[in-house]
């Protein structure tokens, strides 16, 4: 008989950092430097896993592998060309935000799948490209394991496929900086608050006239790469 089980090999899978990575809670103020404008947690040691770091902190992680995490609408995310250094991010969509391709640490799901959708997360349900099974590295993780039963989906028409062409949300700008946001992110992997943009104001005086519709912003406004 092998030395290692199935659980074991499971978590051989992935890199020792990641999991505890998604469970972080970064954009905090860090206890060792809160007297420094700088003391914003916002950079994690891959090789020490010791929790969140500020930019004062990382004089103590010299030839350390530090990687920085950014916000978007309140959800953590990381450059590309950061993380693929150091993990395989095949089938997780990537997204283009302030001109950096990136892509989600946790899930963001959706209440429903936007119209047209032909291509949704297999862990979450959030809208994708068609090229993409996954809209986070935490829903990679759970989606790839082997007890995971995946949801049976059908499989989208080549006619259908031009629907997905098109984002199915709208991201705000993230910045590696962002003090109204402390406290209000939630990052374990199974419960995901999504951070969903406020609805286009209604003129209530014109949506009582017999042909007054009002009209709700267009999807589409992110632009996303694979």
């Amino acid at each position: 008989m092998g030395a290692g089980g199935p659980d074991e090999e499971e978590e051989n899978r992935w890199p020792p950092w990641l999991k505890p990575l998604l469970k972080e809670q970064f954009f905090v103020q860090c206890k060792f430097h809160a007297d420094s404008h700088k003391s914003e947690c916002n950079m994690y040691c891959l090789d020490c896993m010791n929790g969140p770091l500020c930019s004062l902190c990382l004089a103590y992680h010299k030839d350390h592998r530090a990687i920085q995490i950014r916000r978007s609408s309140y959800h953590d995310v990381i450059r590309v060309s950061e993380i693929q250094k150091y993990l395989d991010i095949s089938s997780v969509q990537t997204y283009i935000i302030n001109s950096a391709k990136v892509v989600f640490l946790n899930e963001r799901p959706q209440p429903r799948p936007g119209k047209g959708v032909t291509n949704t997360c297999e862990v979450c349900d959030r809208s994708l490209l068609d090229s993409f099974r996954f809209c986070s590295l935490g829903c990679k993780i759970v989606g790839t394991s082997k007890n995971f039963q995946k949801k049976n989906k059908k499989q989208s028409s080549p006619e259908k496929k031009r629907a997905a062409a098109a984002p199915a949300e709208s991201e705000d700008s993230y910045s590696s900086s962002s003090s109204s946001s402390h406290g209000r992110n939630n990052h374990k992997i199974p419960s995901f608050t999504p951070s969903t943009p406020p609805p286009t104001a209604v003129n209530y005086r014109t949506a009582k006239r017999r042909k007054g519709i009002p009209h709700r912003a267009p999807f589409g406004v992110l632009t996303i790469e694979i």
